[in-house]
């Protein structure tokens, strides 16, 4: 298993959980980012950095992910793709993502788009929390033991 960042919007506070968790249990991590990010020096964690653009780092990831491996992203679409392909795929907010909710998220995630597009003020989601953090650490030990 490895474990593949989506890190272009992954705040630091999960990268840094993700790093230790990395390190602890001895498992590869790839940061995936169209900029450069601190990372640490390490023979488990490593950076991919890709050209900017629409979707970019998406494609690098669903490219290279390959079954059993283990995708952190907030991006539905990205999430749907990597579950087709076999990964395990977990949300910054410790939200297990799976075959059977995809779809449903990736209608309301389109019908949302819909509003904002009309004109509509949506609102963004909530700042991330302790709790958040800890649902996020707590999945994360689960999928990695």
């Amino acid at each position: 298993m490895q474990i593949w960042v989506d890190a272009d919007a992954c705040p630091k506070v999960i990268r840094e959980i993700l790093l230790r968790a990395a390190e602890r249990t001895g498992t590869p991590m790839i940061l995936v980012a169209n900029h450069a990010l601190p990372v640490p020096a390490s023979k488990l964690v490593r950076q991919l950095q890709v050209a900017k653009g629409f979707d970019v780092a998406d494609n690098e990831i669903v490219q290279r992910i390959e079954p059993g491996d283990l995708l952190i992203t907030a991006d539905i679409p990205l999430a749907a793709e990597a579950l087709d392909k076999g990964a395990e795929v977990l949300s910054p907010r410790g939200e297990r993502f799976d075959r059977g909710t995809i779809r449903a998220k990736l209608t309301m995630r389109d019908f949302m788009d819909t509003l904002r597009a009309s004109g509509v003020q949506t609102g963004g989601p909530p700042t991330l929390s302790q709790a958040d953090r800890q649902v996020f650490a707590n999945q994360l030990d689960r999928l990695l033991r």
